[in-house]
Protein backbone atom coordinates (compact mmCIF):
# COMPACT_ATOMS: atom_id res chain seq x y z
CA UNK A 1 0.00 0.00 0.00
CA UNK A 2 1.32 3.59 -0.88
CA UNK A 3 2.19 5.61 2.28
CA UNK A 4 1.21 8.62 0.72
CA UNK A 5 -2.94 7.42 -0.50
CA UNK A 6 -4.89 10.59 -2.30
CA UNK A 7 -6.20 12.70 -0.20
CA UNK A 8 -8.87 15.51 -0.27
CA UNK A 9 -8.53 19.48 -1.05
CA UNK A 10 -7.43 20.73 2.35
CA UNK A 11 -10.66 23.87 2.01
CA UNK A 12 -12.68 21.17 2.79
CA UNK A 13 -11.11 20.59 6.36
CA UNK A 14 -12.69 23.80 7.16
CA UNK A 15 -16.31 23.38 5.44
CA UNK A 16 -18.76 22.49 7.81
CA UNK A 17 -21.36 19.44 6.62
CA UNK A 18 -24.68 20.02 5.97
CA UNK A 19 -26.20 18.65 8.72
CA UNK A 20 -30.39 19.87 9.30
CA UNK A 21 -30.51 18.39 12.67
CA UNK A 22 -28.22 17.22 15.06
CA UNK A 23 -28.66 13.85 15.53
CA UNK A 24 -30.88 13.22 19.12
CA UNK A 25 -32.70 10.16 20.42
CA UNK A 26 -35.50 8.71 19.02
CA UNK A 27 -38.80 10.60 20.15
CA UNK A 28 -41.56 8.05 21.36
CA UNK A 29 -44.97 7.67 19.13
CA UNK A 30 -45.01 9.69 16.50
CA UNK A 31 -42.94 12.21 15.27
CA UNK A 32 -43.76 15.67 13.82
CA UNK A 33 -41.01 17.10 11.45
CA UNK A 34 -40.87 20.60 11.90
CA UNK A 35 -36.93 20.93 10.80
CA UNK A 36 -36.99 21.29 7.01
CA UNK A 37 -39.41 23.96 6.29
CA UNK A 38 -41.03 21.34 4.27
CA UNK A 39 -44.63 22.21 3.15
CA UNK A 40 -47.41 19.98 5.38
CA UNK A 41 -49.48 19.46 2.41
CA UNK A 42 -48.72 16.59 -0.24
CA UNK A 43 -48.41 17.74 -3.98
CA UNK A 44 -51.36 19.25 -5.83
CA UNK A 45 -53.28 16.38 -7.94
CA UNK A 46 -52.11 17.41 -10.61
CA UNK A 47 -48.88 17.37 -9.62
CA UNK A 48 -49.33 13.69 -8.39
CA UNK A 49 -50.60 12.74 -12.18
CA UNK A 50 -47.91 14.33 -14.11
CA UNK A 51 -45.43 12.30 -11.39
CA UNK A 52 -47.06 9.17 -12.45
CA UNK A 53 -47.14 10.02 -15.88
CA UNK A 54 -43.79 11.10 -16.37
CA UNK A 55 -42.67 7.70 -13.80
CA UNK A 56 -43.64 5.40 -16.94
CA UNK A 57 -40.57 6.69 -19.00
CA UNK A 58 -38.16 6.95 -16.34
CA UNK A 59 -36.14 4.74 -18.87
CA UNK A 60 -35.02 7.81 -20.35
CA UNK A 61 -32.58 10.34 -19.90
CA UNK A 62 -34.34 13.75 -19.34
CA UNK A 63 -33.30 16.35 -21.28
CA UNK A 64 -29.50 17.98 -20.69
CA UNK A 65 -31.72 20.92 -19.34
CA UNK A 66 -35.57 21.37 -18.32
CA UNK A 67 -36.13 23.00 -21.30
CA UNK A 68 -40.07 22.88 -21.43
CA UNK A 69 -39.85 24.21 -17.61
CA UNK A 70 -37.30 26.83 -18.68
CA UNK A 71 -40.00 27.98 -21.38
CA UNK A 72 -42.72 28.14 -18.97
CA UNK A 73 -41.04 29.99 -16.66
CA UNK A 74 -40.30 32.40 -18.60
CA UNK A 75 -43.60 33.44 -19.91
CA UNK A 76 -44.91 33.76 -16.62
CA UNK A 77 -41.80 35.56 -15.31
CA UNK A 78 -41.86 37.56 -18.57
CA UNK A 79 -38.43 37.57 -18.78
CA UNK A 80 -36.43 36.57 -21.81
CA UNK A 81 -35.61 32.66 -21.98
CA UNK A 82 -31.72 33.69 -21.66
CA UNK A 83 -32.33 35.04 -18.62
CA UNK A 84 -33.80 31.24 -16.70
CA UNK A 85 -31.35 29.30 -14.87
CA UNK A 86 -32.14 25.87 -13.51
CA UNK A 87 -31.07 23.41 -11.32
CA UNK A 88 -31.64 20.52 -8.89
CA UNK A 89 -33.12 22.59 -5.90
CA UNK A 90 -31.82 26.22 -5.37
CA UNK A 91 -28.85 24.53 -3.55
CA UNK A 92 -27.81 23.47 -6.76
CA UNK A 93 -27.92 26.60 -8.48
CA UNK A 94 -25.79 28.31 -5.88
CA UNK A 95 -23.31 24.92 -6.59
CA UNK A 96 -23.57 26.23 -10.36
CA UNK A 97 -22.73 30.35 -8.77
CA UNK A 98 -19.78 29.18 -6.67
CA UNK A 99 -18.51 27.61 -9.73
CA UNK A 100 -18.77 29.91 -12.62
CA UNK A 101 -18.55 33.12 -10.55
CA UNK A 102 -15.98 32.54 -7.60
CA UNK A 103 -12.21 32.82 -7.43
CA UNK A 104 -9.86 31.46 -4.70
CA UNK A 105 -9.23 34.40 -2.39
CA UNK A 106 -12.47 36.71 -3.33
CA UNK A 107 -14.75 38.12 -0.48
CA UNK A 108 -18.27 37.43 -0.03
CA UNK A 109 -19.97 39.54 2.09
CA UNK A 110 -23.57 37.61 3.68
CA UNK A 111 -25.42 38.02 6.81
CA UNK A 112 -25.09 35.51 9.74
CA UNK A 113 -27.22 32.97 10.49
CA UNK A 114 -28.53 32.84 7.48
CA UNK A 115 -29.18 30.07 5.02
CA UNK A 116 -26.53 27.27 6.04
CA UNK A 117 -25.43 26.68 2.29
CA UNK A 118 -23.51 29.88 2.24
CA UNK A 119 -20.16 29.27 4.07
CA UNK A 120 -20.57 25.68 2.05
CA UNK A 121 -20.48 27.50 -1.29
CA UNK A 122 -17.91 30.40 -0.73
CA UNK A 123 -15.28 27.79 1.44
CA UNK A 124 -15.68 25.11 -1.53
CA UNK A 125 -14.69 27.89 -4.30
CA UNK A 126 -11.48 28.90 -1.58
CA UNK A 127 -13.47 32.37 -1.19
CA UNK A 128 -13.07 34.26 2.02
CA UNK A 129 -16.99 34.21 3.79
CA UNK A 130 -17.15 37.81 5.31
CA UNK A 131 -20.14 37.05 7.85
CA UNK A 132 -22.06 40.33 9.34
CA UNK A 133 -24.08 39.80 11.79
CA UNK A 134 -27.73 40.09 12.31
CA UNK A 135 -29.07 43.09 14.25
CA UNK A 136 -31.58 41.59 16.45
CA UNK A 137 -33.61 38.81 14.05
CA UNK A 138 -32.44 41.02 10.82
CA UNK A 139 -30.06 42.00 7.92
CA UNK A 140 -27.87 44.44 9.16
CA UNK A 141 -28.34 46.14 5.57
CA UNK A 142 -25.61 49.29 6.63
CA UNK A 143 -23.30 47.13 8.17
CA UNK A 144 -23.17 44.72 5.02
CA UNK A 145 -22.55 47.36 2.56
CA UNK A 146 -19.74 48.78 4.77
CA UNK A 147 -18.51 45.32 4.94
CA UNK A 148 -17.61 45.46 0.71
CA UNK A 149 -14.26 46.27 0.26
CA UNK A 150 -12.33 46.27 -2.88
CA UNK A 151 -12.09 42.28 -2.61
CA UNK A 152 -15.53 41.72 -2.23
CA UNK A 153 -16.71 39.81 -5.93
CA UNK A 154 -20.08 38.55 -3.80
CA UNK A 155 -22.85 39.22 -1.55
CA UNK A 156 -25.44 36.60 -0.73
CA UNK A 157 -28.93 37.77 0.60
CA UNK A 158 -31.84 35.39 1.85
CA UNK A 159 -35.42 37.50 1.94
CA UNK A 160 -36.72 36.48 4.00
CA UNK A 161 -34.29 35.11 6.10
CA UNK A 162 -33.55 32.05 6.72
CA UNK A 163 -33.35 30.88 10.10
CA UNK A 164 -35.11 33.66 11.51
CA UNK A 165 -37.67 34.31 9.27
CA UNK A 166 -37.97 37.95 9.16
CA UNK A 167 -37.53 40.97 6.12
CA UNK A 168 -36.16 43.68 5.18
CA UNK A 169 -38.64 45.07 3.24
CA UNK A 170 -38.81 46.35 -0.94
CA UNK A 171 -37.93 49.59 0.01
CA UNK A 172 -34.53 48.81 2.56
CA UNK A 173 -33.70 46.31 -0.50
CA UNK A 174 -33.98 49.06 -2.98
CA UNK A 175 -31.57 51.31 -1.03
CA UNK A 176 -29.30 48.28 0.16
CA UNK A 177 -28.98 47.41 -4.03
CA UNK A 178 -28.31 50.99 -5.15
CA UNK A 179 -25.11 51.16 -2.53
CA UNK A 180 -23.15 48.03 -4.48
CA UNK A 181 -20.81 48.33 -6.80
CA UNK A 182 -22.13 47.49 -10.01
CA UNK A 183 -19.19 44.76 -10.44
CA UNK A 184 -20.54 42.80 -7.06
CA UNK A 185 -22.58 40.37 -7.44
CA UNK A 186 -25.41 40.30 -5.63
CA UNK A 187 -27.41 36.54 -5.18
CA UNK A 188 -31.00 37.24 -3.81
CA UNK A 189 -32.43 33.83 -2.38
CA UNK A 190 -36.87 34.41 -2.78
CA UNK A 191 -37.25 31.22 -1.33
CA UNK A 192 -40.12 31.89 0.44
CA UNK A 193 -41.85 34.48 -2.22
CA UNK A 194 -44.77 33.12 -2.50
CA UNK A 195 -45.45 33.14 1.28
CA UNK A 196 -43.91 36.57 1.37
CA UNK A 197 -46.22 38.90 0.21
CA UNK A 198 -47.58 42.41 1.34
CA UNK A 199 -47.12 46.03 0.09
CA UNK A 200 -43.62 45.90 1.52
CA UNK A 201 -42.63 42.94 -0.11
CA UNK A 202 -39.41 42.82 -2.79
CA UNK A 203 -39.99 41.30 -5.98
CA UNK A 204 -36.48 40.36 -7.27
CA UNK A 205 -37.52 39.45 -10.68
CA UNK A 206 -38.78 43.15 -11.30
CA UNK A 207 -35.50 43.94 -9.71
CA UNK A 208 -33.62 42.70 -11.57
CA UNK A 209 -34.27 43.88 -14.74
CA UNK A 210 -32.39 46.75 -14.50
CA UNK A 211 -29.79 45.61 -12.66
CA UNK A 212 -27.25 43.46 -14.33
CA UNK A 213 -25.78 42.32 -11.10
CA UNK A 214 -28.32 40.69 -9.70
CA UNK A 215 -29.34 37.22 -9.39
CA UNK A 216 -32.40 35.79 -8.13
CA UNK A 217 -33.36 32.10 -6.89
CA UNK A 218 -36.28 30.31 -5.87
CA UNK A 219 -37.63 27.09 -5.58
CA UNK A 220 -39.95 24.57 -6.26
CA UNK A 221 -39.60 23.03 -2.97
CA UNK A 222 -41.13 25.31 -0.10
CA UNK A 223 -44.74 27.01 -1.30
CA UNK A 224 -45.25 24.21 -4.33
CA UNK A 225 -44.52 21.56 -2.20
CA UNK A 226 -42.37 19.32 -4.71
CA UNK A 227 -38.98 19.40 -2.06
CA UNK A 228 -38.67 15.70 -2.62
CA UNK A 229 -38.11 16.49 -6.41
CA UNK A 230 -35.83 19.33 -6.19
CA UNK A 231 -36.21 22.21 -9.17
CA UNK A 232 -35.09 25.07 -8.58
CA UNK A 233 -34.77 28.31 -10.80
CA UNK A 234 -33.63 31.70 -11.02
CA UNK A 235 -33.29 34.62 -13.46
CA UNK A 236 -29.92 36.46 -14.16
CA UNK A 237 -28.91 38.68 -17.29
CA UNK A 238 -27.69 36.74 -20.06
CA UNK A 239 -23.95 37.06 -19.54
CA UNK A 240 -24.19 35.56 -16.12
CA UNK A 241 -27.15 33.13 -16.64
CA UNK A 242 -24.78 31.57 -19.41
CA UNK A 243 -21.56 30.85 -17.39
CA UNK A 244 -24.43 29.51 -14.64
CA UNK A 245 -25.93 26.63 -17.30
CA UNK A 246 -22.59 25.88 -18.48
CA UNK A 247 -21.49 24.72 -14.48
CA UNK A 248 -25.19 23.09 -14.32
CA UNK A 249 -24.96 19.02 -14.07
CA UNK A 250 -26.15 17.82 -16.96
CA UNK A 251 -29.47 16.19 -16.65
CA UNK A 252 -29.93 17.70 -13.25
CA UNK A 253 -33.66 18.07 -13.67
CA UNK A 254 -35.02 14.91 -13.62
CA UNK A 255 -38.45 14.30 -16.39
CA UNK A 256 -40.41 13.86 -13.29
CA UNK A 257 -39.18 16.77 -11.62
CA UNK A 258 -39.91 18.96 -14.54
CA UNK A 259 -43.50 17.38 -15.07
CA UNK A 260 -44.92 18.11 -12.04
CA UNK A 261 -43.38 21.56 -11.35
CA UNK A 262 -45.20 22.57 -14.84
CA UNK A 263 -48.20 20.74 -13.64
CA UNK A 264 -47.85 23.04 -10.64
CA UNK A 265 -47.50 26.19 -12.31
CA UNK A 266 -50.77 25.25 -14.18
CA UNK A 267 -52.29 24.95 -10.60
CA UNK A 268 -51.06 28.14 -9.37
CA UNK A 269 -54.80 29.43 -8.26
CA UNK A 270 -55.17 26.17 -5.87
CA UNK A 271 -51.45 26.34 -4.76
CA UNK A 272 -52.31 29.99 -3.52
CA UNK A 273 -55.17 28.55 -1.39
CA UNK A 274 -52.90 26.31 0.32
CA UNK A 275 -50.18 28.92 1.07
CA UNK A 276 -52.77 31.20 2.62
CA UNK A 277 -53.65 28.64 4.55
CA UNK A 278 -50.39 27.67 6.07
CA UNK A 279 -49.63 31.47 6.46
CA UNK A 280 -52.58 31.60 8.33
CA UNK A 281 -51.79 28.61 10.55
CA UNK A 282 -47.94 30.36 11.13
CA UNK A 283 -49.96 33.51 12.71
CA UNK A 284 -52.11 31.39 15.03
CA UNK A 285 -48.94 29.31 16.09
CA UNK A 286 -47.01 33.15 16.32
CA UNK A 287 -50.33 34.53 18.18
CA UNK A 288 -50.46 31.87 20.65
CA UNK A 289 -47.08 31.60 21.56
CA UNK A 290 -46.50 35.27 22.12
CA UNK A 291 -49.54 35.05 24.03
CA UNK A 292 -47.33 32.73 26.55
CA UNK A 293 -44.99 34.96 26.92
CA UNK A 294 -42.56 33.59 23.94
CA UNK A 295 -40.49 35.74 21.49
CA UNK A 296 -41.56 35.12 18.06
CA UNK A 297 -40.44 37.85 15.36
CA UNK A 298 -42.68 38.60 12.73
CA UNK A 299 -42.04 35.72 9.68
CA UNK A 300 -42.56 36.17 5.66
CA UNK A 301 -41.97 32.23 5.84
CA UNK A 302 -43.60 28.95 6.34
CA UNK A 303 -41.34 28.81 9.91
CA UNK A 304 -41.16 30.57 13.30
CA UNK A 305 -38.22 31.56 14.95
CA UNK A 306 -37.88 31.41 18.97
CA UNK A 307 -34.70 33.19 19.85
CA UNK A 308 -33.44 31.05 23.00
CA UNK A 309 -30.31 31.69 23.06
CA UNK A 310 -28.62 29.67 25.74
CA UNK A 311 -32.17 27.61 26.38
CA UNK A 312 -32.45 26.61 22.72
CA UNK A 313 -30.54 23.05 23.27
CA UNK A 314 -32.68 22.32 26.34
CA UNK A 315 -36.31 23.18 24.47
CA UNK A 316 -35.17 21.28 21.37
CA UNK A 317 -35.10 18.55 23.56
CA UNK A 318 -38.15 18.56 25.04
CA UNK A 319 -39.69 19.39 21.85
CA UNK A 320 -38.37 15.82 20.37
CA UNK A 321 -39.25 14.34 23.64
CA UNK A 322 -42.79 14.77 22.99
CA UNK A 323 -42.39 13.98 19.22
CA UNK A 324 -41.76 17.55 17.87
CA UNK A 325 -38.57 17.39 15.70
CA UNK A 326 -37.35 21.04 15.73
CA UNK A 327 -34.42 22.24 13.99
CA UNK A 328 -32.17 23.80 16.86
CA UNK A 329 -29.38 26.85 16.46
CA UNK A 330 -27.18 25.97 19.89
CA UNK A 331 -26.51 29.31 21.74
CA UNK A 332 -29.13 31.18 19.02
CA UNK A 333 -32.65 29.56 18.89
CA UNK A 334 -34.63 27.47 16.93
CA UNK A 335 -36.39 27.20 13.71
CA UNK A 336 -39.65 25.65 13.85
CA UNK A 337 -41.63 24.35 10.58
CA UNK A 338 -45.16 25.15 10.39
CA UNK A 339 -46.71 21.90 10.09
CA UNK A 340 -50.43 20.90 10.28
CA UNK A 341 -52.67 21.48 12.87
CA UNK A 342 -51.90 18.68 15.06
CA UNK A 343 -48.01 19.31 15.04
CA UNK A 344 -48.71 22.83 15.37
CA UNK A 345 -51.42 22.58 18.56
CA UNK A 346 -49.18 19.87 20.05
CA UNK A 347 -46.38 22.70 20.07
CA UNK A 348 -48.54 25.11 21.76
CA UNK A 349 -49.12 23.03 24.25
CA UNK A 350 -45.58 21.86 24.92
CA UNK A 351 -44.72 25.10 24.76
CA UNK A 352 -47.16 26.35 27.15
CA UNK A 353 -46.30 23.87 29.95
CA UNK A 354 -42.58 25.00 29.76
CA UNK A 355 -42.96 28.46 29.92
CA UNK A 356 -45.14 27.51 32.88
CA UNK A 357 -41.93 26.31 34.37
CA UNK A 358 -39.91 28.79 33.83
Amino acid sequence: MSPHPPSPRAVLDGIPAYVPKPPQPPATGVSHRLFLNENPCPPLPSALAAISRAASRTNLYPGIFPDELADALARKLGVPLSHVVTGPGSVGIYQQIGQAMLAPGDEVVYAWPSFEAFPIVVRMAGAVPVEVPLTGETHDLDAMAAAITPRTTMVLLCEPNNPTGTAVGAAGLKRFLDTVPEHVLVVLDEAYFEFHQGPDAPDGVELHRDRPNLVVLRTFSKAYGLAGLRVGYGVAHPEIAGALRKCAVPCGVSRIAEQAALAALEAEAELLEQVAGIAAERERVREALGGQGWTVPPSGTNFLWLPLGGDSGAVAAELERRGLLVRCFPGTGLRVTVGGPEANDLLIAVLAGLRADR
